[in-house]
């Protein structure tokens, strides 16, 4: 099976139809104010109700309140909830009675697969946080270090300095159950480019 792709940070119908037109497998609607990409709910309900079936429709939040949570996740049709922030175990797992729940974590050495084990999630999240992506958009997590992160979870998502260019490198070293980026296939901050999304469906596809 090939790994997954989710590409977030989307802010518009003709960016999410066209990332579904090339094979695109799940879309990220984020809803943490301070990010360049960051959606209201009702222009994400408009992007969702143009959706195709069968495409996962993922909201990521920061540290948000529950009840916050709950309101965005019924008034736009996501499916599933992605925590970006220092959610607690209990936090998400009040929220797998409805959604399916992918917790983000920042790992730094091999010690984090003991936090990651005390979360009883669907998916988990490797990512690099936010300050480090600013001041060096293509820094990424050392491969061989991820790769013994992926072997201990059946399902892993692997995020930070993915591009068209480096992506089969990437799958060459790790088979992360999905891979999830923005900036990699962007134009700018919340708009798609056709082309960078085409050449990265096209390499994971292929291989």
């Amino acid at each position: 099976m090939r790994v997954r792709v989710k590409i977030c940070g989307i802010t518009n119908v003709e960016d999410a139809l066209m990332c579904v037109r090339h094979g695109v497998d799940a879309l990220g609607f984020i809803f943490y104010k301070k990010s360049s990409r960051c959606i209201v709910p009702r222009q994400a309900r408009t992007v969702i109700d143009a959706l195709p079936a069968l495409i996962g429709k993922v909201g990521v939040f920061v540290d948000e309140k529950k009840e916050i949570v709950e309101e965005i996740a019924a008034a736009t049709g996501i499916d599933t909830l992605q925590f970006h922030g220092r959610e607690s175990a209990a936090y998400c797992r009040h929220f797998r009675k409805r959604y399916k729940v992918i917790k983000a974590f920042f790992p730094r050495d091999l010690s984090a697969i003991d936090d990651m084990k005390r979360y009883a999630v669907d998916a988990y999240l490797l990512d690099l946080p936010l300050e480090d992506k600013k001041e060096r958009p293509e820094v990424m997590l050392d491969l061989a270090f991820i790769k013994d992160v992926i072997r201990e979870f059946e399902r892993c998502m692997f995020s930070g300095g993915i591009n068209p260019d480096n992506v089969r490198d990437i799958l060459s070293v790790i088979r992360p159950y999905a891979i999830d980026l923005a900036r990699g296939v962007e134009d700018l901050p919340g708009k798609k480019d056709e082309e960078l999304v085409r050449d990265l469906m096209r390499k994971v596809i292929n291989g």
